[in-house]
């Protein structure tokens, strides 16, 4: 195993103006020692990341981090700014900085090491020792845990790392504040106010421990339970660990964390979780198996709060159980990135409907390319064929056709009720799906549709959370989950979509179906247009979202109108990617070599519809992109609508150009859109970019020398 870093990988004096100029610097180091294998892409990567939630940190961190194909092993790089590089942390820029890279599939050990280095961070013992260093090797050395100094403690997180060598906190192995296991759970032991609590549920602790108890009651401590989880699980996921159980330490209450993070993790044993007093769940990600903490007082927060606020949490968990406030935690599936508690209600709205969406659309790639190569196979007259179950003959291509086209319409079956149920999942967590999934099937009996999977999955998670807040004696409460939620909330909704509001949405969405099969003249180009701005405004977000389920909800009983609306969303999908492909090829000088890079991979994925395509570029400089590219895609949509071109597929690019009607005005749409969208962006940058940009984009090579200095 490969030392994670060595002097090499640490640079005392990096110069750097923007993070991703030290991100920059900092994997060219990994390139030279053969860590990374693509240099643009696993930037690409870091960036992606970084476009998820700011890694910047309280107390002058950075850590950028992703997991990367282009990453051969885990591998870990320092950098100490005297300029300081903004990071987004509240309390302003960082002078430490660390890239973690991790290769995807990377072993639990590895992972575990880097997962150490995040809980070392908040030791000021350990980042004054990095502040004050002189020497790249005596600072790599510190940073693996083998040199004199606050990191000289035997490291390993955990009983079997291999390799020896990783950071963990002061006092690994059990001892003291206690380690972090591979398995992702700190619990049991002696703590700093002279009690013990077994984490773990039994007499001797399993795993190294994390735990405090009050000095004020040793009979009753007040126990906490917590789980934190960020979208990678390599750094946030247990720096928010650390910085809980310090906090729990200072208050002398017991803490047991479940840190759900990319090594795996090992659950909160059962007993622990009944002795606990209160609840923090510090989240980014769904928690899993959250309703193993329904009826315990809850503080659910962003991960960044478990970070940043982890004595203020510990102290509201202890108010609320002071209140006697035992209502279910709120859900919240999946979670925006700086997500906290206090969210408005339009906010939470939001992302319920995108949890069903995320859910809904790989069921409409998978059954509408199958419906497409079905028709692309054996034509329209496919729809008319015999059931496969009945009559299949091996050798004819029109059974084959049949094939595809059967499974495709069965996948396409699914989509209002899976999008009913998981709008209830998001709101409610699992006891919602029940209730959501029949909901969505009776919006289909009932020729609902699409409007009707919307209303019924929030009816659903409705119901759900009401009866979530009925208090309930403490027998009922194992089985709450399992019998009396489902029941009764699936006889709730039953009712209210068979006999209040079935017909009613019935009708609009067959009033809605006649209006998208009269679209003509004026009043497609406009909804065309619009459909090409939503499509590009956020580039996969929110408002890409919404519009591109509209338009797939006009496909579950397609008419001319509807069919041509999605031709419209998916072409003005298509134009950013593809734009911001053609401004780097035809004016290189003004974009960074990453961005070209960026460029080159941004053709395919333009062609194939992935809109999100374009973020790294709208993340690097979104005042000039994207309204280049709402220029452009609503361009496209007009014209789409304009040249009356249909498309049954609701997904594929050009790669389904054969199932378009009228496919030579169609890719002439795109065409239009995508040069207006690139003479807009040349245009903009052209004016706005400053040389020292234009200099650096303008280099030819970069060497580690130079690396180190360039600013992207």
């Amino acid at each position: 195993m490969s030392e994670l870093i060595t002097a090499d990988l640490v640079d005392l004096d990096l110069s750097a103006a923007t993070k991703e100029a030290a991100a920059r610097s900092l994997a060219v180091r990994m390139r030279d020692l053969g860590r990374v294998t693509d240099l643009e892409g696993f930037l690409a990567d870091v960036a992606a990341r970084e476009a998820q939630m700011p890694t910047g940190l309280d107390g002058g961190i950075g850590i950028p981090h992703c997991r990367s194909a282009h990453v051969t092993a885990p591998t870990l790089a320092f950098g100490r700014s005297a300029a300081r590089v903004d990071f987004g942390a509240p309390d302003g820029p960082a002078d430490l900085i660390f890239l973690i890279a991790a290769p995807v599939g990377a072993d639990s050990d590895h992972l575990t090491i880097l997962s150490s280095l995040a809980r070392q961070l908040m030791d000021e013992e350990f980042t004054g020792a990095l502040r004050a260093a002189t020497d790249a090797a005596g600072v790599a050395a510190l940073i693996r845990g083998d040199a004199d100094g606050p990191a000289a403690e035997e490291l390993g997180a955990g009983p079997e790392v291999s390799g020896g060598s990783g950071c963990v906190p002061e006092g690994a192995g059990g001892e003291g504040v206690g380690g972090q296991s591979a398995g992702g759970q700190s619990a049991g032991g002696e703590n700093a106010c002279g009690e013990t609590w077994d984490g773990t549920g039994e007499g001797a602790p399993a795993e190294p421990s994390r735990i405090v108890t009050s000095e004020e009651s040793p009979a009753e401590p007040f126990r906490i339970v917590a789980v934190t989880s960020c979208p990678t699980g390599i750094a946030h996921t247990y720096m928010a660990a650390e910085a809980l159980e310090r906090a729990a330490q200072a208050a002398c209450v017991e803490i047991a964390v479940e840190t759900q993070g990319s090594a795996g993790f090992t659950r909160l044993d059962p007993a622990v979780i009944d002795a606990a007093d209160g609840v923090i769940l510090a989240h980014d990600v769904e928690v899993r198996d959250r309703d193993r903490f329904a009826g315990k007082p809850v503080v659910d927060v962003g991960v960044k709060a478990g970070v940043n606020r982890a004595a203020e949490l510990v102290a509201e968990v202890r108010q609320k159980a002071e209140r006697g406030d035992v209502r279910a935690p709120r859900p919240a599936v999946p979670m925006d990135a700086e997500a906290e508690g206090g969210d408005g209600f339009g906010t939470r709205l939001r992302k319920w409907l995108m949890t069903g969406v995320s859910y809904m659309v790989p069921f409409v790639a998978a059954g509408g390319l199958l419906i497409a190569l079905g028709f692309a196979i054996g034509g329209y007259e496919v729809n008319k064929a015999p059931s496969v179950a009945k009559h299949f003959a091996w050798t004819e291509s029109m059974s084959w056709a049949a094939l595809l086209f059967q499974t495709g319409g069965v996948a396409f079956g699914f989509l209002v009720a899976v999008l009913a149920g998981f709008i209830a999942y998001g709101m409610a967590d699992r006891p919602g799906l029940v209730p959501g999934f029949v909901g969505g099937a009776i919006a289909v009996t009932v020729e609902a549709g699409f409007l009707g999977g919307l209303i019924a999955g929030l009816m659903a998670g409705g119901v759900v959370m009401a009866v979530q807040r009925v208090d309930v004696p403490a027998v009922l409460r194992g089985i709450m989950p399992v019998v009396v939620i489902p029941l009764v909330s699936s006889a709730v909704v039953g009712f209210l979509m068979f006999l209040v509001v079935g017909k009613p949405l019935a009708s609009l969405q067959s009033a809605l179906t006649d209006w998208l099969s009269g679209l003509s003249g004026t009043n497609a180009v406009i909804l065309g247009a619009l459909l090409g701005l939503m499509m590009c405004f956020d580039l996969g977000g929110p408002l890409n979202k919404v519009a591109y389920a509209f338009a797939v909800g006009g496909l579950t009983d397609p008419n001319d109108g509807s069919l041509k609306v999605m031709a419209a969303v998916m072409a003005a999908g298509m134009v950013p990617p593809l734009a911001l492909a053609l401004a780097t090829t035809v004016r290189g000088r003004l974009f960074t070599p990453a961005e070209r890079e960026n460029g080159k991979a941004a053709w395919v994925l333009g062609a194939s519809f992935i809109t999100e395509g374009a973020i790294p570029f709208a993340a690097a400089d979104p005042l000039r992109v994207i309204p280049s590219a709402m220029a452009g895609g609503a361009v496209t949509g007009a014209l789409s609508m304009t040249f009356d071109c249909t498309l049954r597929a609701p997904h594929g690019g050009a790669f389904v150009v054969p199932l378009i009607g009228r496919p030579f005005l169609y890719l002439l749409a795109i065409t239009a859109g995508t040069a207006v969208s690139a003479a807009l962006v040349i245009l903009l940058k052209g004016l706005g970019t400053p040389s020292a940009l234009r200099r650096e984009a303008e280099a030819p090579t970069e060497t580690p020398a130079s690396a180190s200095a360039a600013a992207v």
